[in-house]
């Protein structure tokens, strides 16, 4: 069963998801980013703005050819089912993704506005409602300690 994890309370979105996917890739996982293409395109300027040294590969699936989305170990696309990686699942969205069920991992990113965390309690309540265990990180939990 898929392991699904949120983190609430991030100040800064597309900072975090961009700390997350240099994290994941220098770890050698595989991760698949989803969401609208506003978000996705958010995400992947911000990695092309980041220092020399921080580059993250990555590449967006229907535009790589096959050897290079294979090779990425970062692919962004709206729908997961198109990804060749099945490890980690990054949802940018506010729906809950089509196919996730079929990653190992699938990491929610709530910001602090109302309008992400509202959507966040309904994508909860839909994982939680088909017996998902939810492993919940509260960033603003740790800023206090």
């Amino acid at each position: 069963m898929t392991e699904v994890a949120f983190h609430f309370n991030v100040p800064d979105k597309w900072d975090y998801v961009c700390r997350l996917l240099r994290k994941a890739a220098a770890k050698g996982s595989r991760v698949t980013v989803t969401g609208e293409p506003t978000a996705l395109r958010q995400v992947d300027g911000q990695l092309w703005s980041l220092a020399p040294t921080d580059f993250v590969p990555h590449c967006v699936a229907g535009s790589a050819d096959p050897a290079t989305l294979d090779a990425s170990p970062v692919v962004f696309c709206a729908a997961p089912e198109m990804s060749p990686h099945h490890e980690v699942l990054l949802n940018l969205g506010a729906a809950v993704p089509s196919g996730f069920e079929r990653f190992e991992r699938l990491i929610e990113v709530v910001g602090g506005s109302d309008e992400d965390r509202m959507a966040s309690r309904q994508r909860w309540k839909h994982y939680q409602d088909r017996g998902y265990a939810i492993v919940r990180h509260d960033l603003a939990a740790r800023e206090q300690h």
